[in-house]
């Protein structure tokens, strides 16, 4: 099987006749020898890798770190590198002018991804505030101009350019596979086509973004012969509410449900902010972040605190699994070989809920929490008649609390309470010592956020008090 690659590169048609495992950025920089976009971190961390992407099923260009995405997953899609920003007019793009013209580059190293990300930004909003400014940096490290000039920047361009200035025609369709003979990419375009698919190529590794399984490519030089994409399967790209239940589709990206979270949990926007920047929630997917089953994946407390379930799909069905009972062990959740996470379900909230939470770590933004934590009650005439509290970096799995909740329940919500839950948690919870934190520490920033969660919500006025630290 010989399939070529098919998608638009800086706005011309594109087969490249390449292994579908090999990395975005390795393509660019060999094969092509575009080599704008660099190599930092080879982790999705610097954003020295930017480019913008248009995937098959989207009208919008979004930034990517080309380094840990695979070329498999750009089929009937559309690329945008730096030099192609550059072709958009006699001098180049908005942003790359601004840019030059304003002294915003030193080295130069970072600069090409920058340029990529605010374009990005500029293609979808021609007057973003400061803080879309930020939010759209916050996956692009600059270690010697500073991000004053390169605000500045932004801002001057964003008076020039027009919004829609990126091509946004159709250009082609997913293909079923893609690749060389020695690696190639599915893309099932059903359920059915995909469990088909599993138990005819049982070793061919399922990917949805890639954020987290890509590494394995990008870092340790892994080689896939075969890998699923759910990408294409539009059963698992929907958003929807079903009664009083938000249901999140396995592929939907965080950036994709980020107004929902905005919409109904603001602290939990706020949390997906810093735990992913652009680039990485363009393409992480909720379903990957709890199917890793990493002790500190950042979405799974807040999760566990709102209460989800996910619902499984096999071959023979679905079932539906509490979310405090998918976490098995250390990297192991409770999903078979066959099966795969088809959505996330989460109720939506009630008038007399608070939910808050919070994460601490190093740096604010894009980086490993030390501890993250949520907290959900139910608060009836100032008392707590149901409650639940998850933690994620103090166990081999996210938790929930089960000896603070009861401490809390029935109870007035208040110092008295509130010092219960405090001390259960520290006598609970047992976490380790690393580089991040050491296991005193940890202990005390989890039990002291149940005394920050108690000052933010006890007493409020407001039906609903959402924060994150």
């Amino acid at each position: 099987m010989n399939t070529s690659i098919n998608f638009s590169l800086n706005g011309n048609q594109e087969a490249a006749d390449c292994r579908a495992d090999m990395t975005v950025l390795e393509w660019l920089r060999i094969e092509k020898r575009l080599r704008g976009s660099k190599e930092g971190c080879a982790e999705g961390d610097c954003g020295a890798c930017s480019v913008l992407v248009r995937r098959a099923d989207s009208e919008n260009y979004h930034p990517a770190n080309s380094c840990i995405m695979l070329i498999g997953q750009l089929d009937g899609g559309a690329l945008i590198t730096v030099e192609g920003l550059a072709g958009l007019g006699e001098q180049g793009h908005a942003v790359q002018i601004e840019m030059a013209k304003n002294g915003s580059s030193q080295c130069g190293f970072c600069t090409p991804g920058i340029v990529c990300a605010l374009s990005g930004l500029l293609n979808e909003n021609s007057n973003p505030s400061d803080s879309d400014i930020h939010d759209a940096l916050a996956g692009n490290l600059c270690r010697c101009t500073g991000y004053r000039p390169i605000v500045e920047a932004a801002q001057a361009a964003a008076r020039t350019v027009g919004e829609s200035s990126l091509d946004t025609k159709r250009d082609g369709q997913m293909q079923s596979v893609a690749g060389n003979g020695d690696s190639c990419v599915y893309h099932p375009a059903t359920l059915e086509e995909l469990h088909t698919l599993r138990k005819s190529n049982p070793d061919a590794v399922l990917l949805a973004g890639g954020t987290d399984s890509a590494l394995a490519v990008a870092h340790a030089k892994a080689r896939w012969p075969q890998f699923t994409s759910t990408r294409n399967i539009g059963a698992l790209r929907n958003v929807e509410i079903r009664g009083d239940i938000l249901c999140v589709g396995g592929a939907v990206t965080w950036q994709e449900f980020l107004p929902f979270a905005q919409q109904y949990w603001p602290g939990f926007a706020t949390l997906i902010r810093r735990f992913g920047s652009v680039h990485i929630r363009s393409m992480g997917t909720l379903a990957g972040n709890l199917a890793t089953a990493s002790p500190i994946g950042d979405g799974a407390p807040a999760l566990l605190a709102l209460g989800a379930k996910v619902v499984l799909s096999g071959p023979d069905g679905n079932r539906e699994v509490d979310l405090n009972a998918f976490f098995t062990g250390y990297r192991q959740a409770d999903i078979r070989d066959d099966e795969i996470i088809s959505s996330i379900c989460v109720p939506l909230p009630k008038p007399d809920e608070i939910f808050s939470v919070y994460k601490v770590s190093k740096r604010y933004d894009q980086d490993i929490s030390t501890v993250c934590g949520a907290f959900w009650g139910v608060l009836e005439d100032g008392q707590m008649s149901d409650c639940r509290i998850a933690f994620g970096g103090m166990a081999a799995t996210p938790i929930r609390v089960p000896s603070a909740e009861a401490a809390m329940i029935g109870k007035k919500w208040d110092n008295e309470s509130c010092e219960s839950a405090r001390q259960a948690i520290e006598a609970q919870l047992s976490p380790m010592t690393d580089f991040r934190g050491s296991a005193d520490y940890r202990s005390r920033v989890a039990a002291n956020l149940m005394v920050r969660f108690l000052k933010e919500t006890a007493g409020s006025e407001e039906p609903m008090q959402v924060m994150a630290l």
